[in-house]
């Protein structure tokens, strides 16, 4: 017998018991009201085992799916973190690459005048022994052409 009809059987024991005079009360029989919700808890539990069961896994289910909402946050910040460094790392390599270069640029510029200086000493220095070169081959041609005497 399933719980329904249990239940009609006991608004049929209540509706068969003998009404008290002089108002609406009526006289039941306690044994077979007790006897019938015997059988409906021998009924119930299979039922309420089962109904149980669906929410212990529902419970489980929302308690796993919270742990892997919560992992995926996690990872999600660290990964989050992870960029931001990234970036920071990024831009401080680039700050980094850009000082080197000023002053790679800088020392370069340097030693090009510091180049050209010397150069234009070495050229003035050359440029000062040629014409006494030229002057003592000047001399030397004169001597031998007899004009300076």
């Amino acid at each position: 017998m399933d719980i329904e009809q249990l239940v009609n059987r006991i608004e049929e024991v209540i509706d068969s018991s003998k009404a008290v005079p002089f108002g609406n009360n009526k006289i039941i029989d306690p044994d077979s009201i007790y006897d019938i919700i015997d059988e409906i808890r021998n009924q119930y539990p299979e039922d309420l085992k089962q109904a149980r069961w669906i929410v212990k896994q529902r419970q489980e289910m929302t308690e796993e799916a919270e742990r892997e909402a919560n992992r995926i946050l996690v990872e999600a910040q660290e990964r989050a973190q992870q960029l931001v460094e990234d970036t920071e790392i990024v831009r401080e390599a680039k700050r980094r690459a850009e000082e080197i270069i000023d002053k790679a640029s800088a020392k370069d510029r340097e030693i090009r005048i510091g180049a050209d200086e010397y150069a234009d000493i070495m050229l003035a220095n050359l440029e000062v022994n040629l014409g006494k070169l030229l002057t003592s081959v000047q001399r030397g041609r004169d001597r031998l052409q007899g004009k300076n005497l």
